[in-house]
């Protein structure tokens, strides 16, 4: 029993370590992508970038609406995040908690997986957008010919209850 609790232990110290700097290549990379990936996708609702930007085999796995394919996902965003411009719902990430691990492959890399929290408003006409809810993320990026593509998502502890420190001041 001792051998297992030292062995996960030194495994979670290793697995600790693989995170990236946060001014690595990597993660500078990943904190972009992420940022056009739902500027475009999510807040403008430029559907057709948002197509080309997810994997073919995508599953979205959200802690309140459920598991979605590709195209599952694609109709709800459509239809719920870009259905009425009148409340559109918009997505912003916490900077601060960003964390990017990267994945290899025979030394190389192959993905990576970012993990943090985001915040989401609506948006108005002639309103300061205002705070819903918070919740956090895990994405696994896949590089597909030199190209980011989101295949798995966790969208998970949706809290309505405490909004950022951005919102309180």
């Amino acid at each position: 029993m001792k051998t297992l609790l030292l062995l996960c232990f030194f495994s979670f110290i290793h697995l600790a370590k693989a995170q990236v700097q946060e001014n690595s290549s990597l993660f500078l990379e990943l904190k972009a992508q992420d940022s056009v990936f739902f500027e475009r996708g999510f807040n403008r609702c430029d559907l057709d970038y948002l197509k080309n930007q997810v994997a073919d085999d995508l599953r979205f796995y959200h802690d309140q609406g459920g598991i979605q394919d590709k195209t599952k996902f694609l109709e709800s965003t459509a239809n719920n995040i870009c259905g009425s411009p009148a409340q559109k719902p918009i997505r912003k990430v916490d900077a601060e908690s960003l964390d990017v691990f990267p994945l290899y492959s025979d030394g190389k890399i192959y993905g990576a997986i970012q993990t943090g929290i985001h915040h989401f408003y609506i948006r108005e006409k002639d309103k300061k957008d205002y705070w819903t809810s918070t919740a956090r993320f895990t994405h696994l990026w896949i590089l597909e010919k030199e190209n980011w593509k989101l295949t798995e998502v966790l969208s998970y502890d949706h809290q309505s209850t405490s909004p950022p420190p951005s919102e309180t001041n």
